[in-house]
């Protein structure tokens, strides 16, 4: 049991690891990290109902609405609302790298209690595959929505809202194509791989961005001798 828990929560504890080191400006982790994760490990119950409830009542006849659109919506939907209830205007949000952090906190809180469950009942022998793919898949979703949060956060009002609408379809539109590349194609070789290697690479061309916002964030707002 200790072991399964172990390889449940090791790839995403390194995959925040790897983000948090990232950022330059951190000093004292905040407390509102930490609550970002829980506030995801949480979420996994009340989305695991609902998709059950769903599938209990049959509402989608069509699997690809099923399979794709309504779980990767209602997925993104729940930690978008979490990020704007809990987050955006809390006092640590600093910068907006901090969107990155506050972002895949709460997706990889998420992933990784879907993760335990997941080998809870299949057990250790998919391991591996579930850190390259879910795991780190819902950790770019967030970084992405994020990113986006960041922009919202730290820009004129009246552009903020658009950053908002632009992070809730940022991360609903990478979570159905992550899916759709699933549920296309039996071999990964021709379907999620290649998309988890665009989705890397556009997750960490978004980390650089943030990392120039907040360096010009701080720019403007040290006081000049």
């Amino acid at each position: 049991m200790l072991e399964l828990l172990t390889v449940a929560i090791a790839p995403g504890l390194a995959l925040f690891s790897y983000f948090y080191l990232r950022d330059q400006f951190a000093g004292e982790p905040s407390k509102l990290i930490f609550h970002c994760f829980l506030y995801g490990a949480l979420l996994t119950f009340p989305i695991l109902f609902i998709q059950y409830v769903f599938e209990a009542e049959n509402v989608f006849q069509n699997t690809f609405v099923k399979s794709v659109l309504f779980s990767s919506l209602l997925e993104e939907f729940f930690k978008w609302i979490v990020l704007l209830a809990a987050v955006f205007r809390h006092i640590d949000f600093e910068d907006p790298y901090d969107g990155i952090l506050y972002g895949a906190s709460l997706s990889l809180g998420f992933a990784t209690v879907e993760n335990i469950l997941y080998l809870l009942e299949f057990g250790l022998g998919a391991a591996f595959l579930r850190a390259f793919l879910p795991v780190s898949s819902h950790a770019l979703f967030g970084v992405v929505m994020g990113f986006y949060f960041g922009k919202a956060k730290f820009t004129e009002k009246r552009e903020s809202k658009w950053w908002l609408v632009a992070a809730l379809f940022a991360g609903a539109l990478l979570h159905i194509a992550y899916n759709a590349s699933l549920y296309a194609y039996d071999n990964l070789l021709y379907g999620a791989v290649p998309f988890m290697l665009f989705l890397w690479w556009f997750g960490l061309r978004k980390v650089r961005q943030a990392h120039q916002l907040s360096v010009s964030h701080y720019h403007k707002h040290t006081p000049i001798d």
